[in-house]
């Protein structure tokens, strides 16, 4: 998938196409207007650049990728391919329609729009005509393209696996801690773990500096992590919490295990484990290969990452945990995670007998 040689678009991480790919577009001159000069033009880029996470920076670069292959494909001279005209996406989008699923197409789209916005190019797109041909690629998306449904993790799942994990391992006990502890905090995995071992920072990722307890009036006792860095607040963070368990989920038991286990520094990672005279922090990719380990000792199906925050949304509501509670807890803006009721009749089942206990408590 490597697009034509070309010095707008120099060889680079995907991350770093929305900066480094250049469009051919020359601005039209404002009469008695201030031009900025280059260095100024550059740091309003290097300053927009900051308005997309970095994973969203690479998934649009993905679809810079696509579009100028396409345009490739078809000879599309390099004016033509920024500002992009109508019936160039359309055909874009069609092309695409019959390979890849709707939700991917459309997440194209919206790098080659972010491309166009971040250098100053006109964007104008008819979003009528676009919806539609985006429904289209949706009803078309080839069954090889589309992803199987997210199972959910639950605490019978995690019981089997802690099965088949030895706590007075260093690794072991800080996998099984991160995993009890995602389960009943509803947080996602990535604000657990790090992406690499070599992208640990004390000031984006959490820490043992991080952890503290807490109770209300009633003596119930709750466990607060902060996260110092998260999507919805990237500088001042949000914190998550859990309860104890009283069976083999218990997130408080298997946290003090790894504490003992692998006595990770305050500023060190908070899952961070032994390995000989030092500490590694817990990625992501080491956690699912020791999490899918056990699960198949146990005779399981290794589940997804995301199915860990999938699974918790599930068990709070079977429990019969209200709905803006829950919102409330797993730090949703808006009902999307209504989509992770994967059982809905189970859930709804209390609220809509004849005799509701659940209705006579609300009145």
């Amino acid at each position: 998938l490597a697009p034509s040689p070309s010095s707008l678009r120099p060889h680079c991480l995907a991350k770093d196409r929305l900066r480094l790919w250049t469009p051919a577009y020359s601005r039209p001159t404002i009469p008695h207007g201030h031009t900025l000069d280059e260095a100024e033009r550059e740091r309003v880029k290097d300053t927009m650049l900051h308005a997309w996470e970095e994973d969203t920076r690479a998934a649009y670069g993905s679809g810079l990728l696509m579009w100028h292959r396409f345009c490739d494909e078809k000879r599309v001279p390099e004016p033509e391919r920024a500002p992009a005209g109508q019936d160039l996406l359309s055909a874009f989008v069609a092309h695409m329609a019959t390979a890849y699923s709707g939700k991917t197409i459309s997440g194209y789209l919206s790098g080659i729009r972010a491309w166009h916005v971040l250098h100053s190019v006109p964007w104008a797109l008819e979003k009528s005509e676009m919806d539609t041909m985006l429904r289209a690629a949706c009803k078309l998306t080839p069954s090889t393209s589309k992803m199987k449904p997210r199972l959910p993790y639950t605490p019978e799942f995690i019981i089997e696996v802690g099965k088949h994990i030895d706590p007075q391992d260093p690794l072991d006990a800080a996998v099984f801690a991160c995993l009890t502890s995602c389960f009943y905090a509803s947080a996602r995995l990535g604000e657990f773990t790090t992406r690499t071992i070599n992208t640990f920072h004390p000031d984006t990722h959490v820490t043992t500096h991080n952890l503290s307890y807490d109770q209300d009036r009633n003596g119930l006792k709750v466990t607060v992590l902060h996260l110092p860095s998260t999507k919805a607040a990237p500088r001042d963070g949000e914190d998550v919490f859990w309860a104890t368990q009283s069976d083999g989920t218990d997130p408080t038991a298997a946290l003090q295990n790894h504490l003992e286990v692998n006595q990770p520094p305050g500023t060190a990672h908070l899952f961070a484990y032994r390995v000989k005279n030092t500490r590694c922090p817990l990625t992501k990719a080491k956690f699912l290969e020791i999490v899918g380990k056990a699960a198949r000792s146990a005779g399981l199906e290794p589940l997804q990452g995301h199915g860990i925050r999938i699974g918790s949304t599930l068990e709070y509501l079977l429990r019969g945990m209200p709905f803006d509670v829950m919102k409330a807890k797993g730090r949703w803006a808006g009902d999307s995670f209504l989509l992770y009721l994967r059982k809905h009749a189970i859930i709804i089942a209390p609220y809509i007998q004849a005799s509701s206990d659940v209705h006579d408590a609300f009145i």
